[in-house]
């Protein structure tokens, strides 16, 4: 009886366990395409501080960038600026269990001051591998 107690609790532990553990191996794995969205952001922000134009800044040679395009081994596949409102749309590939349709993006608004308020939108809000 000792031992059947003992195997239902280690089952029941499984059981919790490992869904976590994958959702915490595509949190990792996803955390890479926030990372390399940051620079385009960055870029498009100090454009933006000297243009007061998101049309001005929705290229990557406005904004002296290379957009990185059909990568393949990682969690990122490509990264687009939408023309005239600068927004970035990062496209994942299906890797460690992220699927190419969990895109996120990245919407740039100016406030009052002229600075640039960031929200995220897409998968990677919904699923939880981003927070606003």
């Amino acid at each position: 009886i000792e031992l059947m107690i003992v195997i239902a609790i280690i089952g029941i532990l499984a059981a919790i366990a490992i869904p976590s553990y994958q959702n915490y191996i595509k949190k990792a794995a996803y955390s890479e395409i926030p990372l390399a969205m940051s620079s385009i952001r960055t870029a498009i922000d100090t454009c933006y501080g000297i243009e007061k134009s998101l049309a001005a800044c929705d290229t990557a040679a406005s904004i002296g960038e290379t957009l990185p395009t059909g990568l393949t081994g990682k969690a990122l596949a490509s990264i687009a600026i939408t023309p005239t409102t600068a927004v970035v749309t990062a496209t994942p590939n299906n890797y460690k269990g992220i699927v190419a349709a969990d895109t996120c993006v990245l919407t740039p608004a100016a406030d009052a001051s002229d600075r640039l308020i960031w929200t995220y939108s897409g998968a990677c809000l919904t699923k939880g591998f981003v927070k606003n």
